[in-house]
């Protein structure tokens, strides 16, 4: 999953928010520990969801239409793609309005823990917020953009217009996959968020 679903799956805690956004860029035990315990738990957080998602069914059968050209980017393509479809979930965000809240909630929440941004982030996340990447993944265009953003980021990753083709191409069926998968990952984290 990426940026938006991690936000959406820290449920308004601005330090599990922060671990949840910030965990791609924190590598490693020991600087792990370098974090207050709620961001700690934010960056453990995000792990888990990403081998859950990993993990589950639906996202093996959502991986199938992108492997044979892709690769293991397979894996990132997918997780773009199922931002898009959290986006449009009406029961998760009813309109746009309700997204559009959301993201500037998350934004604000983010920047009182900026103090614990690692520095790749901090670097980007005035673009992301001026910018407004989570609300960016609802629409079409938003989501050629992010693709075109991980082709720039990933290295050995050639042209992703055939990935949005095939988005475009398997929309529904990429969305079943996604509301499979939501279902679960909700009920996993919310069990997840009372530990410890």
């Amino acid at each position: 999953m990426n940026y938006l679903a991690h936000a959406y799956l820290s449920f308004a805690d601005a330090e599990i928010l922060t671990g949840n956004m910030i965990a791609d860029h924190v590598k490693g035990r020991i600087a792990l520990e370098q974090y207050p315990a709620g961001i700690k738990k934010g960056i453990e957080l995000h792990r888990k969801i990403d081998a859950f998602t990993d993990a589950h069914p639906a996202t093996g059968r959502a991986r199938l239409w992108f492997k044979e050209k892709y690769g293991l980017y397979s894996g990132p393509i997918t997780d773009i793609l199922y931002d898009h479809f959290l986006a449009m979930d009406p029961q998760c965000f009813p309109s746009a309005t309700h997204l559009l809240k959301f993201t500037e909630d998350t934004y604000t929440r983010l920047e009182t823990q900026a103090n614990w941004f690692p520095e790749k982030f901090a670097s980007y996340f005035p673009h992301m917020r001026t910018h407004n990447w989570l609300y960016g993944y609802r629409t079409l265009q938003g989501m050629q953009r992010s693709l075109q953003g991980l082709e720039r980021r990933a290295q050995h990753l050639e042209s992703t217009e055939a990935a949005y083709q095939t988005f475009i191409e398997y929309y529904y069926q990429l969305a079943q996959c996604y509301y499979e998968l939501m279902d679960d990952v909700v009920k996993y984290v919310k069990v997840e968020l009372t530990r410890q």
